[in-house]
């Protein structure tokens, strides 16, 4: 019987690294002027006046790439996008929350 392998994609990311805007671009596949309006929307948000300035946290290539799948697999508009990636951001952080209340009371 042979044996199965499964296969895992993904990207790790140190939070500390900062991208420009063309880098940003690159790493997600997309073009400068749907940056420009994911951060006109708060999608994202750049350290930096102005757009040749702009830095990203490594967190922001996740946010982008959660908001093309968005606003491509369920046609939701960016002001859509910015709430829902929002709602996740909270979701995400309220489970971790969970997670270590759980443990602690394992523990007593």
């Amino acid at each position: 019987m042979g044996k199965e392998i499964t296969a895992v994609h993904g990207t790790v990311l140190d939070e500390s690294i900062r991208l420009s805007l063309g880098e940003l671009c690159r790493s997600c596949a997309v073009s400068a002027e749907f940056i420009i309006e994911m951060v006109e929307e708060g999608v994202v948000e750049p350290s930096g006046e102005r757009p040749e300035q702009w830095r990203f946290s490594g967190n922001s290539v996740r946010r982008v790439q959660r908001a093309v799948r968005l606003s491509r697999d369920l046609r939701v508009n960016l002001p859509g996008v910015a709430l829902a990636l929002d709602l996740m951001d909270e979701l995400e952080k309220l489970r971790r929350q969970q997670r270590r209340y759980s443990r602690f009371a394992e523990k007593e």
